[in-house]
């Protein structure tokens, strides 16, 4: 667009128009910037620098006129469209969940469970990590939210037990039949244990972080559930939410950590 259309357009723009296009392109802007933060950590980031520069070279070739590597480059065009769905599947899959959940443009729907289930949840979970941490003896629990997790439930042995760090502690005590698997958390009852989980497929994620981290990794990144490990090895208790982990908790970060997220005393601070 020449400097002149430019601006006779500016200079024919209304205040309604000059508002109604600042929201237009804040609207495309945020969505951008959420897309980016799903996509951030993981495989897609290197897909897209490849993909950004096939774009460089197919611009510079037009520019060129190199008539070979535009014949290459149009033929393979369509199969990057087709391809596309199909190298990006976990992360569009992640950005359906989200705006089913409501979470995409912020924070979640109402939580599902009774506020005093969840009080209990909240004041038992951090005392069965600590006592677990301890006694170096590894775990990983999964507190269930508005994405249903029953297609993970099913692979481990129903429990419908009362949480208690007493209870928690036996499931996972070494050598017993249900310690190598997950607990499944639904309100504050132990649903199901000995559950296997998804893991993520992170590529840079640090060597310390054994199988329960992945895990924990693996299940927030494909739900809203929030999982807390401990790690047999270091005995160091750390949570994992919306594909993130934060790590070196206590029983008091824990349950600050649970009270933001499962209450929402406030915006989650991690």
């Amino acid at each position: 667009m020449k400097p002149m259309n430019l601006l006779h357009i500016l200079q024919t723009w209304t205040f309604k128009d000059l508002i109604f296009t600042v929201i237009d392109v804040g609207i495309v802007a945020f969505i951008l910037y959420r897309l980016l933060l799903l996509v951030k950590g993981t495989k897609a980031v290197q897909l897209l620098k490849g993909l950004a520069l096939l774009g460089a070279i197919s611009i510079v070739s037009h520019k060129l006129g190199f008539a070979t590597i535009n014949w290459v480059l149009d033929k393979a065009s369509l199969a990057v469209i087709v391809a596309i769905p199909v190298i990006f599947q976990p992360e569009l899959r992640r950005i359906l969940e989200q705006l089913g959940r409501g979470r995409f443009l912020g924070r979640p729907f109402s939580f599902l469970f009774e506020t005093d289930g969840v009080t209990k949840l909240v004041s038992e979970l951090p005392k069965a990590a600590e006592t677990l941490a301890q006694r170096r003896i590894g775990a990983l629990i999964v507190i269930e939210r508005e994405t249903g997790l029953m297609d993970y439930i099913e692979t481990g042995v129903p429990i419908d037990g009362v949480v208690s760090p007493e209870l928690i502690l036996n499931i996972f005590f070494p050598n017993s039949p249900l310690h190598d698997g997950a607990v499944i958390i639904r309100g504050n009852r132990v649903t199901a244990a000995g559950c296997y989980l998804p893991l993520t497929d992170r590529p840079f994620l640090s060597k310390e972080l054994g199988t329960r981290h992945r895990a924990a990794l693996g299940i927030t990144e494909e739900s809203d559930a929030i999982a807390v490990v401990v790690s047999e090895e270091t005995g160091v208790i750390s949570a994992a939410f919306d594909g993130k982990l934060i790590r070196y908790l206590d029983g008091k970060k824990l349950r600050k950590m649970l009270e933001e997220v499962l209450l929402e005393t406030e915006q989650p601070s991690f």
